[in-house]
């Protein structure tokens, strides 16, 4: 038995419907802070029902412990603002906050925002928040930079930021130049969980479902069940695909069937899109195993993308539980 502790940040499975949307999100809030789940993630983009920042501090109002991921796009904030945020929640909570670094929206989106900076000036851009966030939250004297995309001459950020409330920051993505971002910033590195579940784990955070219960055969039925195809679903994925400059979307989306494999992988709520990521599929113990597995190889923090319904929660909490490490 390990005795380290997985940091885990539920996410609610894809919602289309803005009436149930902060529902959903309490929900799931409320069980992540009663069960010692690190806190919610939480989504930005233009489809977003609900700007993150405010959802964030909806959920740290009404928990205890909370300490959501929130993520951030530049193309929608200054570091400035962001740092602010994060100021005022320490100030109001005395929690600290996560912070999901992204560049990526639909191209239509960024266009509609006359964002047109390369892919990979986005992450250069990307790289330079980070860092302008970090001083500004961290210095105890005026930042003066000159990047390519922020400048700052003697801006301060009052009061300075304790050292244990600093935010840590995640990068999601597979592209060249998100992997050189990622070690550049010392970001906490995430990936999508691979097909065959003992090779390409290369980085200490992961981004999955899990599907459980008592027994294998018993868990996959009712992931079938809860997870139906549909070529509707099917089709508007591949719409957002093609609309999409994302690396890790289309290694996902490409030549992919969906079948629910031996070994519990399975893409279905993905290319269905009722998902954004992969699910992994089996009883406690299964998936316990191979929670240990990949601690083994490094990881340390999961992006979990969870049905928002209190059954389904507790099937998940027994998983982790299973694995010896939450």
């Amino acid at each position: 038995m390990t005795n380290s502790r997985l940091r885990v940040f539920p996410a609610i499975s894809r919602n289309r419907d803005p009436k149930q949307y902060v529902g959903e999100l309490m929900r799931v809030a409320e069980f992540a802070d009663r069960n010692g789940f690190e806190g919610i993630l939480l989504f930005e983009g233009n489809d977003v029902f609900v700007e993150p920042w405010a959802m964030a501090q909806h959920i740290m109002a009404a928990t205890t412990r909370s300490s959501p991921l929130i993520a951030v796009n530049p193309v929608y904030m200054h570091p400035f603002t962001a740092a602010k945020f994060v100021s005022s929640f320490a100030q109001l909570y005395g929690r600290k906050v996560y912070l999901n670094m992204i560049m990526g929206t639909a191209v239509s989106d960024l266009q509609g925002l006359g964002d047109e900076q390369t892919h990979a000036d986005r992450y250069v851009r990307l790289g330079e928040f980070v860092a302008l966030i970090r001083q500004l939250l961290s210095s105890p004297r005026p930042v003066t930079i000159e990047g390519q995309f922020y400048r700052a001459t003697n801006l301060q950020l009052r009061p300075r930021l304790p050292a244990e409330l600093m935010p840590e920051f995640l990068i999601a993505g597979q592209s060249e130049a998100a992997q050189r971002v990622a070690k550049e910033t010392g970001c906490i590195k995430m990936q999508m969980l691979p097909p065959d579940l003992d090779h390409g784990l290369d980085a200490p955070g992961m981004n999955f479902g899990i599907f459980a219960r008592e027994r294998s055969e018993e868990a996959r039925q009712a992931a079938k069940a809860r997870f139906r195809d549909n070529p509707d679903d099917r089709e508007l994925l591949a719409l957002t695909v093609e609309n999409s400059d994302s690396v890790w979307k289309r290694r996902l989306y490409e030549g992919q069937s969906g079948e629910l494999l031996d070994n519990g992988y399975w893409l279905l709520p993905f290319l269905t899109f009722q998902a954004d990521c992969p699910y992994l599929v089996g009883s406690y113990e299964e998936i316990g195993a191979k929670l240990r597995a990949f601690e083994a190889k490094g990881l340390t923090t999961v992006m979990l993308d969870m049905v928002a319904d209190e059954a389904e929660m507790q099937h998940v909490r027994k998983a982790l539980v299973a694995s010896g490490m939450f």
